[in-house]
């Protein structure tokens, strides 16, 4: 089948780092303003999708170069730059990526579904500005449909590929009686916030404590947690209360030393930091128990591994969906023609069955519109099928119009 007119400019991990995508990133505000920028061009079908991975616009138009130009006005990436580290896809291809990126088949993260609904979130800003069509709308939702799918027909996602999942996963497997637990989590950078939010979600304890060098960041992190903050000259007195420590800071030495741990005491310490923030030496003590990142990335590593064996059945699932997808596009070329053939023939059994009304004052027209309605839906759905499988679908058309006398009036 021929694909739908549809192509993707972007940038994204696979060719440009993040520096070179930072460039070329767009907030809300630069989104909405390019989408109602290409209204006023003339472009009806626009989507702008900005994530930290990737930036990419979908779009209907056969000017990519006018897409460029678009993205480079409303972000800092020149046109020069985009040359070297951008690409354009079109029709099949285009249609093929977008289901990998919304299926998180293409995401830097095998797996990852976070990307459906930044997504959907761009596809409905756009949908809100009157840049969607009934044909982009049917694409979205159909990328939507294979990624529900996939998440619950595949394995795809499972497992922790975060290091900041992958600790609180180790907490969660490994240490019993976690609601009693009392947590202090030291360091309140990226990873740390990410600890944060999934020690929250898929933890029930109720005794989890923030540090952090600048108390105002921690509390900012408490606040849409709901969870404690305490001064960084309490970090001594907090270790010593605590039965998990995790630190997450981003010093270039230890900032957990071998003189602020007792060594009496049962304690698990997860060092999330690069370089490693946690003296080694307390690792060889008997009541403490220290994981570090080496240990931790052999966990999201082998997770990853093993969500590859399931790539095969996602692609199952895409090549299905999309396959009904182009059987859409084309259905909705002679759909038209097939609802005007379908009013003509209501038409003629109106004025049929108006006709013997009026010949027999006893007629009963429930059945024969009964029966006349079951033909017309016999004749229409073998018309469609044959326009469908057919290889010269425009000449059967118009050999269709004319058989039956369907005029631009009927339309």
């Amino acid at each position: 089948m021929k694909a739908p007119l549809f192509n993707v400019i972007g940038i994204s991990y696979k060719n440009a780092n993040a520096s070179v995508r930072g460039m070329f990133s767009l907030n809300l505000n630069q989104s909405k303003l390019l989408v109602q920028d290409s209204l006023k061009l003339g472009i009806d079908n626009l989507i702008v999708n900005s994530t930290c991975n990737r930036v990419e616009i979908y779009s209907s138009t056969f000017d990519t170069n006018l897409l460029i130009k678009l993205l480079c006005k409303y972000s800092s990436g020149s046109i020069k730059d985009f040359k070297e580290y951008g690409y354009i896809l079109r029709g099949s291809e285009a249609v093929n990526h977008i289901f990998k990126v919304g299926t998180g088949l293409d995401s830097q993260i095998l797996g990852d579904f976070e990307i459906i609904a930044q997504l959907n979130n761009s596809f409905l800003r756009s949908k809100k500005l009157n840049a969607v069509n009934p044909s982009f709308e049917r694409l979205f939702n159909m990328v939507k449909h294979a990624s529900k799918r996939i998440k619950n027909e595949t394995k795809i996602s499972s497992g922790a590929t975060s290091v900041s999942y992958a600790a609180v996963r180790y907490i969660l497997d490994n240490i019993s009686d976690l609601k009693s637990k009392k947590i202090l989590l030291f360091g309140t950078g990226k990873i740390g916030r990410n600890t944060c939010e999934n020690l929250v979600k898929h933890t029930s304890n109720k005794h989890i404590t923030l540090i952090n060098r600048s108390e105002e960041k921690a509390k900012l992190i408490a606040g849409k947690f709901e969870v404690l903050v305490k001064n960084i000259s309490d970090l001594n007195k907090q270790v010593s209360k605590t039965d998990i420590l995790i630190v997450a800071t981003a010093s270039n030495k230890p900032t957990v030393i071998s003189e602020m741990i007792s060594k009496s005491k049962s304690l698990t310490i997860l060092d999330l930091s690069v370089p490693k923030n946690v003296d080694e030496k307390l690792g060889s003590f008997k009541n403490i128990n220290l994981l570090d990142l080496d240990y931790l990335s052999k966990v999201t590593n082998k997770t990853l591994e093993n969500r590859k064996k399931f790539i095969p059945n996602a692609e199952k699932i895409i090549k299905e969906i999309t396959e009904d997808y182009y059987l859409w596009v084309e259905t909705r070329k002679f759909a038209p023609t097939v609802n005007a053939l379908k009013i003509k023939l209501k038409k003629i059994q109106e004025n049929k069955i108006n006709i013997l009304k009026k010949k027999t004052s006893s007629f009963d027209d429930t059945s024969v519109k009964e029966v006349s309605e079951h033909l017309i839906q016999k004749i229409t759905n073998q018309v469609a099928n044959h326009l469908r499988d057919s290889d010269d679908f425009e000449e059967e058309l118009e050999s269709i119009k004319t058989i039956f006398q369907l005029n631009h009036d009927d339309f």
